[in-house]
């Protein structure tokens, strides 16, 4: 059976809850419709989270992911509403979404939204070494 698009976000146990560790991730085929023209919105979303009990699945983020293809919605609305819906579902000590949107009428938009859970200190987030990002295979 095929995938299809959902809002459901699955998860699983972390293997290492008694340690910080980043978990960074790219997903450059996000799209939306503007909520004004109809046309697409294209984005790079980078998500950055230090997990505490549980992480996300993929797969699952991926359909989710997918599921906003076909609706309206202004970028720093939903950037902010898959942050919620990401920290609900996962409940990370610290997660970081960013939204850095093509150009559009000769504008790029990037939009950055961050959790930290209360008493966690956002100066611990574990560092990661920059990675090049991968090549395309448009």
């Amino acid at each position: 059976m095929p995938s299809k698009p959902g809002k459901t976000l699955e998860t699983f146990p972390n293997p290492a809850p008694r340690r910080d560790y980043r978990i960074h991730m790219e997903i450059p085929e996000f799209t939306c419709l503007c909520p004004k023209t109809g046309q697409p919105d294209f984005a790079t979303l980078v998500l950055d989270y230090v997990p505490d009990r549980l992480c996300v699945e993929l797969k699952s983020l991926k359909l989710y992911i997918w599921s906003y293809r076909s609706e309206g919605a202004f970028h720093e609305a939903v950037t902010n509403r898959i942050l919620d819906d990401l920290v609900a579902a996962t409940r990370p000590r610290y997660m970081r979404l960013t939204a850095r949107f093509f150009v559009r009428g000769g504008i790029y938009t990037t939009v950055a939204a961050q959790h930290a859970k209360r008493g966690w200190k956002l100066d611990a987030l574990p560092a990661l070494e920059e990675a090049p990002a991968p090549d395309s295979v448009r």
